[in-house]
């Protein structure tokens, strides 16, 4: 396996099927113009299986921090070690980037997820409600 982040759209639109939804292109190109935002990409011979994004935010009063936006690995390559060897790698970037510290948000109830981030040195900072809007 091999991990290394993605920098075009083509390279994006190829790692769709891992997505909710299809890639856009147009979302593609302003998802690599953000500054803070990037996508790491695991690839079995040379086919994107995994895919983690994140986004580096800064404050005044904090200086910088990385949020794990999304995970996710195809199916067929689950269990073994992927989504973890992606999250490392995306800590190893917010370390690099001078990053304070990586969070994620996942539902209580997301074994698999929780299992994941803890196996890559995440501890639980407790419980917390997640509010948000639709436009």
């Amino acid at each position: 396996m091999e991990i290394r982040r993605a920098t075009t759209v083509a390279e994006l639109t190829a790692a769709e099927h891992l997505y909710d939804g299809p890639a856009r292109p147009e979302w593609c190109e302003r998802f690599l113009a953000a500054p803070g935002h990037l996508m790491l990409l695991a690839y079995e011979d040379g086919v994107p299986v995994g895919m983690v994004s994140g986004i580096e935010m800064l404050h005044p009063d904090k200086g910088g921090e990385m949020c794990l936006y999304e995970l996710a690995v195809d199916e067929p390559y689950r269990r073994r070690g992927i989504g973890r060897a992606l999250t490392e790698a995306l800590a190893a970037v917010a370390r690099e980037r001078g990053c304070y510290g990586l969070w994620v948000g996942v539902d209580t109830d997301n074994d698999a997820a929780l299992a994941t981030y803890r196996s890559a040195g995440a501890r639980d900072e407790g419980r917390f409600a997640m509010l948000g809007w639709e436009f």
